[in-house]
This record gives structure tokens, C-alpha cells and sequence, in this order.
């Protein structure tokens, strides 16, 4: 489901977790430049945004986010960490031009990222997996 991520950032190594409520995600914007954008919302933040860091791609293609205004973007991380059934991290290398899918999604002028997520493979450590495109 990607629980944290590591990313690059002015030549420092950032590890974010999604229960930190300052955790943000750097996302490509059409225009090229990468803007870090708030995850998503937990359930100690106010606001109008779901709760939760994710937005399953089914829901994503029922229109069940329309209201938020989304709109595709690129997360640019170097690695992504999933917890398995015992609660133990495991992180994974992004391939070669490669970015997790994100839902930007707006209400009045905030703005807030959730990581696109799939069903796993039968061996997967986690039964939801982050969707994965290429450039």
C-alpha cells in the first residue's frame, strides 16, 4: 500500500512515513517542476479531504473522487516501503524511469496527494500494491 517513501531533495535523502502528519510527497507537475504536496489526511488533521494516504484505482475510475477535482500525477521517489502481515517494513528500489501514480486532489485552495494503489500479485507482501507507470 506504500506506508513511506525516500526520495531526493536539494542532495539530501528525505524518509517519509504516512502517519507522520507533515509527511509530503514530492510530485511532478505537467510543467516539469516538483512541488512536495501534503499525503493525503489523517484522522487528527480537520479538513474536507478523505481520510487516508491512498485512492484505490477502481474508485479512482467510478468517479467516486470527482468532487476533489483530480487530476493524474507523477510521485518521484527513489524507494517505497510496504509493511507485511507481521508489521515488517520491507523497501523496494523504483525502476528506471519509473514514478508511483498520485491523485492530486483539490478543495478550495488546498491541495493534497494520495498514492494510487492496485490489487498485489498472489506474492506480494501486502494485498494492495502502489500503481507503477512509466515516463
Amino acid at each position: 500500500m506504500c506506508g513511506g517513501a525516500e526520495y531526493n531533495r536539494n542532495d539530501e535523502t528525505i524518509r517519509v512515513y504516512f502517519p507522520n502528519p507533515e509527511a509530503r510527497l514530492p510530485v511532478r507537475m505537467k510543467a516539469g517542476d516538483v512541488v512536495l504536496v501534503p499525503w493525503g489526511r489523517r484522522k487528527e488533521q480537520a479538513g474536507e479531504f478523505p481520510l487516508g494516504g491512498w485512492a484505490r484505482l477502481d474508485s479512482i475510475e467510478k468517479g467516486i473522487w470527482d468532487r476533489y477535482m483530480p487530476k493524474p500525477v507523477k510521485i518521484e521517489v527513489e524507494r517505497y516501503m510496504e509493511k507485511d502481515d507481521k508489521r515488517k517494513s520491507h523497501w523496494f528500489d523504483m525502476p528506471a524511469s519509473s514514478f508511483i501514480q498520485g491523485l492530486l486532489v483539490q478543495h478550495k485552495q488546498e491541495q493534497r496527494v494520495y498514492v494510487v494503489t492496485v490489487d498485489a500479485e498472489d506474492d506480494a507482501v501486502h494485498d494492495r500494491w502502489p500503481r507503477i507507470i512509466a515516463d
